[in-house]
């Protein structure tokens, strides 16, 4: 992301689908992650020096892959992230970010997480009674200038499955290309039969020319597998995002098969 204030429609001719894999030098073998919280820290900052954005790490179920966007230009690996629009929720602000600039749809996937936040104490639906969440596994913070202050969330998603990509590419283009919100995961649903969906080999739709400015023309999106995303991505809080990410879906379906 170039500027964290400045949007416009890229140019369809810069952006190209790539033929081969790059390489660099992130690509080389990885420890595991040791990156651990930051101390509490106190900050005040007024809404003119303030940015929220979101962040997310997209897995393909079925495939045990994930999604990593690539910078043709400065050639490095990274996951999808961006500011929030004004009036929009920081999760669905994640899943949106990661429409536009990996081209893959995607909704937040409820996991087991740890969490600070309190469940609902009169719950209307039964979302408040299952032991996953869709909160951020991770928030940081970064400055923009000496007085702006960024805050990030990192959230995981799953690519949607075929019928919600369908429905919404139809209600897309029935809106003059606006980008449609995906519906949430069904929280009655298991892993086992949101992956049972696509057990014929169903290869997540990857949309070109989602970014909104030039920057976002410059990347490239791949799907792939967990463990060499990881060393793609280095050592960092990218990397221990997939890797928390990755390690709640495979908690949740031994959760699930025990029940």
């Amino acid at each position: 992301m170039k500027s964290l204030f400045h949007r416009s429609k890229p140019s369809s001719s810069i952006y190209t689908t790539p033929t081969t894999m790059p390489t660099n030098p992130s690509t080389k073998p990885s420890q595991e992650p040791v990156l651990k919280s930051d101390p509490p820290l106190v900050g005040h900052w007024d809404s003119a020096h303030t940015t929220i954005g979101a962040g997310v790490a997209i897995f393909h179920l079925a495939s045990s892959r994930v999604v990593l966007c690539y910078h043709t230009l400065h050639d490095y690996w990274f996951l999808p992230k961006g500011r929030r629009d004004a009036n929009e929720d920081t999760g669905a602000g994640a899943e949106r970010e990661g429409f536009e600039e990996s081209g893959y749809r995607n909704r937040l996937l409820p996991l087991p997480i740890p969490t600070r936040q309190p469940t609902a104490h009169h719950p209307s639906s039964s979302s408040a009674l299952t032991p996953f969440v869709t909160e951020p596994v991770w928030t940081q913070l970064a400055p923009i200038s000496r007085s702006s202050q960024y805050i990030l969330f990192w959230y995981i998603a799953e690519t949607v499955p075929p019928d919600v990509e369908a429905s919404l590419s139809k209600a897309e283009t029935e809106q003059g290309g606006a980008y449609q919100y995906p519906p949430k995961f069904d929280t009655d649903m298991k892993l086992k039969e949101r992956i049972e969906i696509e057990s014929g080999g169903y290869e997540p739709v990857r949309h070109e020319n989602t970014g909104v400015d030039e920057e976002e023309a410059l990347y490239e999106s791949y799907l792939l597998p967990v463990e060499e995303a990881m060393k793609r991505l280095g050592d960092g809080l990218s990397r221990d995002v997939v890797s928390k990410g990755w390690e709640a879906i495979k908690l949740r379906r031994q959760m699930e098969e025990q029940t």
